[in-house]
């Protein structure tokens, strides 16, 4: 797109590759919180099994992390993002046709890989496209927020497509859920199309970029992974085991999804003004409170406000690292800095569902267990934060 493109053609643009994210993480990773408890109550899974799906999901995205900068100077950002959307709808509606924890796992990992294509390529389109531009910030958190687009799609299509009274009715709601990111794979190919993004031959070099002068951010960043997917994985678990009406539950998650999709604009000056770690102590401080708050008290009124505490925040603490980078690095390392950050994100997550589940499963398998998980995630998310503060801005003379 020509640097002079008008600010709406610029956000049009952002928000055909926000469809990306949503389809990348809305629809691809967060609709796993809907589907497992159908999925765990039809399989008789153990917490920890649960917990494990979204630990191979994320080992796949941390494969998918070191492969996108090889396969960027192959094919370029937005082939990889298109093709990347595309196999994740096809892997979607394959979860759908097996019933067994092998097959199931393979799925998530693959899955795991195609995310990771479609939102670093993704999220390197959305640095590009506002290099340079007064509404910088407000780009990438339209960027990210798409994944509240996909959050909400999923609210709307799995609770119903997994309560039918079939046979493994969860079935069902992924090929819902490959449905919805297949139309929108179609709708950012057409948003990109005049996007020129050839293979750039200096992504993956690391020129310009040394992780030791990130060393805070990278390790802030790294305790986000880790705690904040416990409380996307098992949230809406503990909601529906302490009795919280379905109707509720679904409208907590839409809300969080809303919450995401605001957070473009709540954020976006503040990732514009600070090239240290402020941004990124901030948001993990938040999310702290965010994660404590369900373990406290499971009143609606304080359950409705963590949801949109967490949706508020969370992706903008993704979109603070591209920041970060971006007033930080110059342009031919930005390839490296986002992957690098990508990475160790994908290692917290690893971690994280698992830890949770057993924690959860050597609590007796309850609903205690599950707030002992979540309040062990807001104690590494506030240690996330202190980190991060400690990221000072990067001389670039």
């Amino acid at each position: 797109m020509n640097a002079a493109a008008k600010p709406v053609a610029v956000l049009w643009v952002a928000a055909g590759l926000a469809l990306g994210a949503a389809v990348s993480l809305g629809l691809a990773r967060f609709s796993y919180a809907l589907l497992l408890p159908p999925m765990r109550a039809d399989l008789g899974w153990s917490y920890f099994t649960a917990g494990a799906m979204n630990t191979a999901n994320a080992a796949g995205y941390l494969v998918g992390a070191l492969l996108t900068p090889m396969l960027l100077r192959r094919w370029g950002a937005r082939c990889l993002l298109i093709t990347g959307c595309v196999a994740t709808a096809a892997l979607l509606a394959a979860h759908g046709a097996v019933l067994n924890d092998a097959p199931l796992l393979a799925l998530r990992l693959l899955t795991g890989i195609t995310s990771a294509l479609v939102f670093v390529s993704g999220g390197l389109m959305a640095a590009r496209l506002g290099a340079g531009k007064s509404n910088a910030g407000l780009v990438l958190g339209v960027y990210y927020g798409g994944t509240g687009v996909g959050i909400i799609a999923s609210t709307l299509l799995v609770p119903p497509l997994a309560a039918r009274t079939v046979p493994h009715a969860w079935q069902g709601a992924w090929w819902g859920l490959a449905a919805a990111a297949l139309l929108a794979t179609f709708a950012t190919a057409w948003a990109t199309r005049q996007q020129v993004e050839p293979p750039t031959h200096t992504v993956g070099h690391t020129q310009g970029f040394k992780s030791s002068a990130f060393a805070f951010g990278l390790a802030g960043y790294f305790m986000f992974g880790l705690g904040y997917i416990g409380y996307m994985t098992f949230t809406i678990t503990l909601l529906r085991e302490q009795g919280l009406q379905s109707s509720l539950v679904n409208a907590y998650f839409c809300v969080l999804g809303v919450g995401v999709m605001a957070s473009s604009w709540l954020w976006a000056r503040l990732l514009q003004r600070h090239r240290g770690g402020l941004p990124m102590a901030l948001l993990n401080g938040l999310l702290a409170v965010a994660t404590l708050l369900p373990v406290l008290s499971m009143q609606p009124v304080v359950v409705f406000a963590s949801g949109a505490l967490f949706g508020c925040v969370f992706l903008s603490v993704v979109a603070s690292t591209t920041a970060l980078v971006r007033h930080n690095l110059p342009t031919t390392a930005w390839s490296a800095g986002i992957a690098a950050f990508t990475v160790v994100f994908a290692a917290g997550q690893i971690v994280g569902p698992s830890a949770v589940g057993w924690l959860a499963d050597a609590g007796g398998g309850s609903s205690g267990g599950l707030r002992t998980g979540l309040t062990c995630s807001a104690a590494v998310l506030a240690l996330g934060s202190l980190l991060a503060w400690w990221q000072k801005p990067i001389d670039r003379a």
